[in-house]
């Protein structure tokens, strides 16, 4: 099979999940439902992924973090987070429903761990041949620092509906967060 016939099936597998999520929880959908609706046989899923937490993982790569990854090279950070919650937020519905994943494995861990493996790409990258002015400051550290942060803002975010609040007031608040000193924010209360 082609990548593009590949990624084609993963493309209809991901929206059958995402139009499923609209009807029940996301931990309710079975992989036979998934299936049915995206008109393959359930052998066709397993080829692509592991498990429906694999197709999210998919699905937020594709739809939040590849999007924003040239972005993110070119040092627009404002823009790419602009971009990623303007695209959370065009389907809002699927990932309220994924923020409220219960069990074994939650909609967190699968976005830091994708958050996680993009900063690691980005920062292993472009620190190539550099040192750190601080030996714990590893590109482990840094990217874990930031995934969290940015995971924590966007899934506070979603949890409160976002509606009251537009993606880009939401990036501004989180530029302010991680381009100022704790000083700096208090003082500014």
């Amino acid at each position: 099979m082609t990548q593009q016939g590949k990624k084609a099936i993963d493309l209809v597998l991901a929206e059958s999940l995402i139009e499923l999520s609209a009807k029940k929880p996301i931990d309710k959908i079975t992989i036979k439902e998934i299936t049915d609706k995206a008109g393959v046989i359930r052998p066709t899923f397993y080829n692509h992924f592991q498990d429906k937490y694999e197709l999210i993982e998919w699905i937020i790569k594709s739809e939040l973090l590849e999007p924003i990854k040239p972005l993110l090279n070119a040092g627009m950070i404002f823009e790419a987070i602009v971009l990623m919650l303007n695209n959370i937020s065009a389907n809002s519905v699927f990932y309220k429903k994924a923020l409220k994943l219960e069990g074994a494995v939650t909609f967190n861990q699968i976005a830091m761990k994708c958050v996680y493996e993009m900063f690691m790409n980005i920062i292993s990258e472009k620190s190539t041949g550099k040192k750190s002015k601080y030996r714990w400051l590893t590109p482990e550290v840094i990217s874990t620092y930031y995934a969290q942060s940015l995971c924590f803002i966007t899934e506070g975010w979603i949890a409160q509906g976002m509606d009251d609040i537009e993606p880009k007031e939401m990036a501004e608040a989180y530029m302010y967060l991680i381009t100022r000193s704790m000083d700096d924010i208090l003082s500014e209360l």
